[in-house]
């Protein structure tokens, strides 16, 4: 069983259906590129569907990452909160999201939901058999992963940029070596 996290940030999705694995790409990008502070659990859960209980029930925050169908042209990032979330994931997408209808329904029955949850995704424009992702929602997984750390700031928790954090190491280097 998972330790208790403060936030949750849960990437889901099938990289291997196109768009579909958004948000796998994303939270991947997010641990490469930031530190997630005490408290707080990044995890790709992709399809694993009701394996992923014990980790939303033993949140108090969640911040789950995704590809969201809403008829908004492909590349629009999208923000859901609270009961919302669990009325766009019943309108499935591909069949992972039979996983988080279930997966939201689970934790809402037993009374463990985490509060606030939000939803942030990207539309996708395909969701193909492919690990390729169209160009559309590619050139938003970047903007994507910086929703994400703001949502996650929003809620209290920073999150520390590795690029900012070895500029910083570089720069400290230098001096130490008279550069």
């Amino acid at each position: 069983m998972t330790a208790l996290a403060q936030l949750l940030i849960l990437g889901l999705g099938n990289p291997l259906c196109g768009d579909d694995g958004a948000g796998v790409a994303a939270v991947t990008r997010l641990r490469a590129r930031y530190r997630a502070p005490a408290g707080v659990i990044v995890l790709d859960g992709g399809t694993l569907g009701l394996s992923l209980l014990p980790h939303l029930q033993l949140a108090r925050r969640a911040i789950l990452v995704d590809a969201v169908s809403t008829g908004d042209p492909p590349g629009t990032l999208v923000r859901i909160e609270g009961d919302d979330v669990a009325h766009a994931a019943a309108h499935k997408l591909s069949p992972h999201q039979v996983g988080v209808a279930d997966l939201l329904d689970g934790a809402l029955l037993s009374g463990r939901r985490p509060d606030p949850m939000v939803l942030l995704g990207v539309v996708p424009a395909q969701i193909e058999l492919g690990t390729r992702r169209s160009p559309d929602v590619q050139a938003r997984i970047d903007a994507l992963v910086e929703a994400v750390v703001d949502e996650a700031r929003c809620m209290g928790f920073a999150m520390a940029d590795l690029g900012a954090a070895r500029n910083e190491e570089d720069a400290h280097a230098a001096r130490l070596l008279g550069l």
